[in-house]
């Protein structure tokens, strides 16, 4: 009886104990791994001189892996044919193979971010950097600075940074065929950066945001920075740079054919006048009509007409040279004249009404243009053609808080055919004034003028623009709500547009200056702001979003 209690008592305490065993939850494992991985041992040791290994070897005390390895590593001097680092995935040490001969004399740095990390946890082993020599001694000048955008209020980042060697070799055409003598990149958001282990010297610096990362300047994709001056190494100064995007020289592309009577040629960089001359022989009543697209460096050409030839040869003119363009003739459709409305419906009182003709309007009969406020009181319009683009401006006095019905009766409008719309109708409304907000800016410690004072949305469009040949109070009326920058730019060639630099002529972008915070403009409400312009840019300045996006 004693041994059967007993028995009893061990028998409860089981399936109590395989109770508890089969209970639910989630096992702690422990305190989490924070500690990145320890190099235990490096073969060469890093800052080794007189290398002359085809491979290193790095050990560490854990399984490690690298982690986005090719947007991390940075070699400098950047080599022809990268090296090979393995592995990938999981191992306690980083073998990099040599597939190019090593520089004489010369020291390299092999830094690889932040893709080092530990197989469990990935914690990082931060800027991990291993450097030898080929020569007797470790280079150790450093040069620092930023980067910033020329036309942006904060850098793009990451951004490389360079340094080309200015020797013999060395002319402007260097930076479009080779890589630079030293590489780095921004490191935060403010775009510093730092090169180390460099020799003492005479060099080029320059920065690039790059499309494809060869460290080569592309003009038509890169943005480019760089200091005019030649940074002679050892030196106490930082350098700013200031990032752009070159407009590329003029150039004639290929035109083409688009319809019977429709010609597009297209340009790169066509700011300056470019005139069209028919070289063929054409009929003696040829005649043709041309504007400039609105969003593109293209031509729309017009003519009649008909041309049965094969092809048509055109001389293209401007201020800086002509180009011999053949276009060949094929069997196409003729347009008809087709109008669209660049900005109906909301409207601001003070903005004008355009529409946007397919083909040249030579002609405009405005006693057939209606405009009616609350369907019944007719409105005074006039009305022009602004030929550079096709667009037909109608201008008529707006109030706020009103509904506006435009009719355009048949033959309003005459093209370059003799063609003439058909009835057209649109409907405009203005909100009341008090669905918008103003903005007065003084100006302070203005170095020059003229200026351009820019108003630009959180994606940086421009919205209105003033300019100022004097320092006079600058008003920015009817803003819808929202978040606002105010950018100013100090137009030294006074052609009232923002310039960019040019590598090859040594010209730096015109100045823009960032007001430093970010401007929310309500309804109903109007801010008055004191533009306070010092020595040095402004910036980075806070981003925002607007309320609606």
């Amino acid at each position: 009886m004693k041994f059967r209690f007993l028995y009893t008592i061990v028998g409860l305490l089981l399936v109590l104990s395989f109770g508890r065993c089969a209970k639910r939850g989630t096992p702690t494992g422990g305190i989490r791994d924070s500690i990145p991985p320890i190099i235990v041992r490096s073969n060469p040791d890093n800052y080794t001189t007189n290398f002359d290994a085809e491979e290193v070897r790095i050990t560490f005390d854990e399984f490690i892996k690298l982690k986005n390895l090719q947007q991390n590593l940075i070699i400098s001097p950047p080599m022809e044919n990268s090296p090979e680092i393995t592995p990938l995935t999981t191992s306690k040490s980083i073998r990099i193979r040599f597939l190019d001969t090593l520089r004489e004399n010369t020291t390299y740095s092999i830094n690889f971010g932040e893709s080092i990390v530990d197989n469990n946890e990935e914690n990082p082993f931060e800027y991990y950097k291993y450097v030898f020599s080929t020569g007797d001694y470790i280079d150790s000048l450093k040069l620092s600075g930023k980067v910033r955008d020329a036309l942006l209020p904060n850098p793009e980042i990451p951004v490389t940074v360079m340094l080309y060697e200015r020797n013999q070799a060395f002319n402007d055409s260097t930076i479009f065929n080779e890589k630079p003598t030293y590489i780095t990149t921004t490191t935060d958001s403010l775009g510093s950066f730092e090169l180390t282990n460099l020799k003492e010297g005479d060099y080029l610096l320059l920065a690039l945001k790059e499309q494809n990362s060869d460290y080569i300047f592309q003009p038509k994709s890169d943005k480019i920075a760089f200091v005019e001056e030649t940074v002679t190494l050892p030196t106490d100064s930082s350098y700013t740079l200031q990032l752009f995007k070159e407009i590329p020289d003029y150039k004639a592309t290929t035109p083409r054919h688009l319809t019977k009577n429709h010609i597009v040629f297209g340009f790169e960089n066509s700011q300056q006048a470019t005139s069209l001359e028919v070289l063929s022989e054409v009929p003696d009543t040829f005649t043709a009509a041309s504007y400039w697209d609105r969003e593109k460096d293209t031509l729309h050409y017009w003519f009649t007409p008909e041309i049965t030839k094969d092809s048509l040869v055109f001389l293209a003119s401007n201020n800086e040279q002509t180009d011999t363009l053949v276009t060949r003739i094929r069997e196409l459709f003729s347009d008809s004249l087709k109008i669209d409305a660049l900005n109906a419906g909301l409207m601001v009182p003070k903005d004008t009404f355009r529409l946007q003709a397919n083909t040249p309007i030579t002609a405009i009969d405005n006693s057939k243009i209606q405009i009616l406020v609350s369907d019944s009181i007719p409105v005074n319009t006039s009305s022009r053609i602004d030929n550079q683009y096709n667009i037909i401006e109608i201008a008529f006095r707006k109030e706020y808080e009103k509904q506006y019905n435009v009719t355009i009766l048949p033959e309003a409008f005459t093209d370059f055919f003799g063609k003439s719309n058909d009835t057209l109708t649109y409907k405009i409304r203005t909100q009341a004034v008090s669905e918008y907000g103003t903005l007065t800016l003084n100006l302070t410690n203005t170095q020059s003028f003229p200026l351009l004072v820019q108003l630009v949305n959180s994606k940086f469009k421009v919205v209105a623009e003033k300019y100022r040949e004097e320092n006079t109070p600058i008003l920015f009326e009817n803003i819808s709500p929202g978040n606002y920058y105010v950018r100013l730019i100090y137009d030294t060639n006074q052609n009232k547009r923002w310039d960019a630099g040019r590598f090859l002529s040594r010209t730096q972008p015109e100045k823009v200056v960032y007001y430093p915070t970010v401007l929310e403009i309500r309804a109903n409400w109007s801010l008055n702001e004191t533009f306070n312009l010092n020595e040095k840019r402004l910036g980075p300045v806070e981003t925002a979003t607007d309320p609606e996006e």
